[in-house]
């Protein structure tokens, strides 16, 4: 029964759904359960430090109910959005309901799209990459795939990753670096691999080149089928699910960097690389992405078996709430700050 947990994740759609529904007043109410209700809870529930026991953890592993639960979140992802350019192709909204459902929208494009994209982008499966990319097309940032798992995951808390923040630097910043930096890396690494297997880099063979042409088909398709309105507001949600990706990004590794052993050379990525947090509701809710150190400690292992470990630097709050710090930056500096200080010292 301890398994059936991760159903409540799907509360995360069921919330947008109805700010999409009911329209109005309404049209806020996922930011106001998942940016105001859930940090609330996590206040009153902390969480474990417990990992599960060895036998569980191998039972766990290949359990096929944890990838069923991921595998929904596809056409749960293209339902919302179709119902989302629907609803804009055919009624009259408010300036203020066009807000609110773009933000909705936004918020499943980042936590349904790219964050369950982000789980099956690594695995070994060619079914689960190709989930992996569809979702990640409803943010339009398919190029995620190729950046995260080859180049992230490599640099990660080095000064060669676009997607560690530095000690010091705003959100506000990190984000047009990180997503301009990403992106130029994805076509550079793109580049490097078909080097390797001596192919042209203008090929059929060129993956980047590929998910430009796809993105912009099915932006046409869009724009084609629910009208100019619908397109453009389907651009802003994409816009907010990338705003809400690299905000996570940034808090991931705020301020955290390996050694250089040598030049150009540094240590192994360790579980003190990334920041964790073991809250309750937003580890359901995020299917585990808070317990980040294990993840690039060991980025194959699946999010039901990600452990928790002792020298891992935790955050002070889930990740709903630091989210929310990080639009502060005075605030959000003092906090975080005061937390590399301890590991410091």
């Amino acid at each position: 029964m301890k398994d059936l947990k991760y159903l409540l994740a799907y509360l995360v759609p069921g919330v947008i759904f109805l700010s999409l529904y009911l329209r109005g007043n309404w049209v806020f109410l996922a930011i106001a359960v998942l940016f105001g209700v859930v940090p609330l809870l996590e206040q009153f529930i902390s969480g474990t430090e417990e990992n599960l026991p060895p036998e569980i953890e191998e039972q766990n592993k290949n359990r096929r109910l944890f990838d069923l639960l991921l595998y929904l979140n596809l056409p749960i992802q293209y339902g919302l959005l179709g119902y989302f350019l629907f609803v804009f192709r055919t009624e009259t909204l408010t300036p203020w309901e066009m807000a609110g459902m773009i933000l909705s929208m936004g918020m499943a494009c980042g936590s349904l799209g790219i964050n369950v994209a982000h789980e099956l982008g690594h695995r070994a499966k060619k079914s689960e990459q190709r989930m992996a990319q569809a979702l990640l097309l409803t943010s339009l940032y398919m190029h995620f795939f190729i950046e995260h798992n080859r180049g992230h995951h490599k640099y990660v808390a080095t000064p060669l990753d676009p997607a560690t923040a530095r000690k010091g630097e705003t959100v506000y910043a990190f984000w047009f670096r990180s997503i301009s930096g990403g992106y130029l890396s994805a076509w550079k690494l793109e580049k490097q691999r078909l080097l390797k297997l001596g192919k042209p880099f203008v090929s059929f063979d060129n993956q980047m080149i590929w998910f430009q042409l796809i993105e912009l088909v099915f932006v046409g398709m869009i724009g084609l089928i629910f009208g100019l309105p619908a397109m453009f507001a389907f651009l802003g949600a994409a816009l907010v699910g990338i705003i809400e990706l690299e905000t996570v990004n940034y808090l991931e590794h705020y301020g955290l960097m390996r050694k250089e052993v040598s030049a150009g050379v540094y240590e192994r990525v360790l579980p003190r690389h990334s920041w964790n947090t073991n809250r309750t509701v937003g580890r359901i809710l995020l299917y585990e992405l808070t317990r980040h150190s294990d993840h690039h400690f060991l980025a194959s292992r699946k999010y039901q078996v990600l452990r928790h470990f002792e020298e891992s630097p935790q955050l002070p709050q889930g990740y709903p709430g630091m989210m929310i710090l990080t639009l502060i930056p005075p605030v959000w500096f003092r906090i975080m700050h005061r937390q590399l200080h301890k590991i410091e010292a």
